[in-house]
């Protein structure tokens, strides 16, 4: 360990007279000393300070004073104490260099949303923060100039997603961000999308929890909450994308499936993927893609005499056709409600119109199972019967701890999980393994748990590979957990 001491408490207590400013300006002195030690361009780190203080023009003189005490002091003091540079680049070979955040808001805009209301909360908050920056550039009229969106910071979580249920239900294509505590505050608007049919988008940056837990940690651990958020029998459609890139891909989706379905959908992001920066695949966008508006009727529809019961299974997968408000001065209209409605979205408590209604919610919870991204399987080298299911964030240690495994010749099937509901694959792939590994950042298996639950597996097919320290999970660790349990397994094995 080579130790650079550079005083940088002595340094800003000497220039500058405001408590305050002393205690902030360390962080920005501490970049000017690392900027000369690893030789990159003082030009480009004053160039940076401007740009993320523009418009707050007082604010960029005593940054770049700061940024020039460390890095005058490491010219003066430590010239050649640090061997690693770094080198001008404009690309990383055929991947971007970007955040998960950044680019779920980015999907946001591709995907065709102008509504987004949310409360600040971490790890979340740049994702709205984005959008606006974003649609800043894309969502503005070109003729008027006025923009052609909207972004509300909303006085709490319960209120954004109550905008968001508005926007929606009113034709524009809107979303919120938050983590587990704010999933926690949403639950009852959540009931009644799911029973109204509304389309919502909802990303869940999740953290260490539980309540206030680790804000600035990262977990797997809102699986469960997310899925039946909400009272009564409900259930959600979630999102697993593995880093920026299908960060990017599944926002645009996400949108997409919710008017499909007519339903909140969740992204189920983390801290690790949504604020850290990734090398992944370039986005792609198809230039003849439109947007998936779902069973709307039109106002020409409806005086041709298309038959229009809101909640009606007319086409057999269980999806309702809607209309727009403003659609059609006298036809087309229905009241939306939280409470039980027929096929007609009239009140009513009558039981079998009731259940008729809510069967009908579950069968279009199948039909989610053919709309979601399909798991992706790895076949090993050599046949096995053992394999491991993991999701998310995971994916990449996984991908070098499947290398690390079969140069021990350890060889293990896998299986990425990419959404829920389960498609058919996944208790396929359980059953034609003996064995199955669930690796997941977090203490109760919660993906297992909803495996058992939703695909009726036994529990003792498999084994479970928890990591819930905050920190991302390595491809060590997930060697070295697995490693074992096979050898082990072998070693007793060989014994009988």
């Amino acid at each position: 360990m080579t130790l650079l001491p550079v005083p940088l408490t002595d340094l800003c207590n000497r220039a500058f007279s405001i408590p305050r400013q002393r205690q902030l300006f360390k962080n920005v002195a501490y970049i000017g000393a690392l900027t000369f030690l690893l030789g990159i361009e003082a030009t480009a780190v004053e160039w940076l300070i401007a740009e993320q203080f523009e418009g707050k023009q007082k604010l960029i003189a005593p940054n770049l004073q700061a940024f020039n005490l460390g890095y005058e002091y490491a010219r003066d003091h430590l010239k050649g104490a640090c061997a690693l540079k770094l080198a001008r680049t404009d690309k990383v070979g055929d991947r971007l260099f970007i955040g998960g955040n950044e680019a779920a808001a980015l999907g946001c805009v591709w995907g065709g949303a102008t509504v987004c209301t949310w409360y600040p909360i971490t790890p979340s908050t740049s994702l709205p923060e984005y959008f606006a920056k974003h649609c800043a550039r894309f969502r503005i009229d070109p003729v008027s100039k006025k923009n052609r969106f909207a972004i509300v910071q909303a006085e709490d979580e319960l209120a954004a997603i109550g905008m968001v249920l508005g926007a929606s239900w009113n034709g524009a294509r809107a979303f919120t961000a938050t983590s587990g505590p704010g999933i926690s505050l949403m639950q009852e608007f959540f009931s009644f999308a799911y029973y109204a049919e509304v389309p919502a988008v909802v990303f869940d940056i999740q953290r260490g929890g539980p309540s206030t837990g680790m804000p600035t940690r990262t977990q797997q651990s809102d699986l469960l909450l997310a899925a039946y958020a909400g009272h009564g029998d409900t259930k959600h459609v979630m999102l697993f994308p593995e880093d920026p890139h299908e960060s990017f891909a599944f926002a645009a989706d996400a949108f997409d499936l919710a008017e499909r379905l007519q339903t909140p959908i969740f992204v189920m992001m983390d801290l690790d993927i949504g604020m850290n920066d990734w090398l992944c695949k370039p986005f792609v966008w198809a230039k003849d893609r439109k947007l998936d508006r779902g069973k709307v009727i039109t106002a020409a529809e409806l005086e041709a005499g298309k038959a229009f019961g809101r909640y009606a299974d007319v086409d057999g997968d269980a999806i309702p056709y809607r209309t727009l408000p403003g659609t059609h001065p006298t036809l087309g209209a229905y009241f939306t409600r939280g409470s039980s409605h027929d096929r007609d979205a009239r009140y009513t408590e009558e039981g079998s119109v009731y259940v008729d209604g809510m069967q009908r919610l579950l069968r279009k919870f199948e039909t989610a199972k053919s709309l979601v991204p399909k798991p992706l399987v790895r076949k090993a080298k050599e046949k096995t019967r053992y394999g491991v299911i993991y999701y998310g964030s995971t994916s990449a240690a996984m991908d070098e701890a499947l290398d690390d495994l079969e140069s021990q010749s350890l060889f293990v099937d896998a299986l990425r999980v990419r959404a829920f509901p389960f498609s058919n694959e996944v208790p396929e792939f359980v059953a034609a393994h003996q064995c199955v590994f669930v690796v997941e950042q977090n203490r109760d298996a919660q993906l297992q748990k909803l495996m058992v639950n939703e695909c009726a597996i036994d529990p003792a097919r498999f084994v479970s590979i928890p990591h819930y320290d905050g920190t991302p999970i390595t491809a060590r660790f997930i060697t070295g957990a697995i490693a074992d349990r096979m050898k082990s397994a072998k070693a007793k094995e060989a014994a009988e």
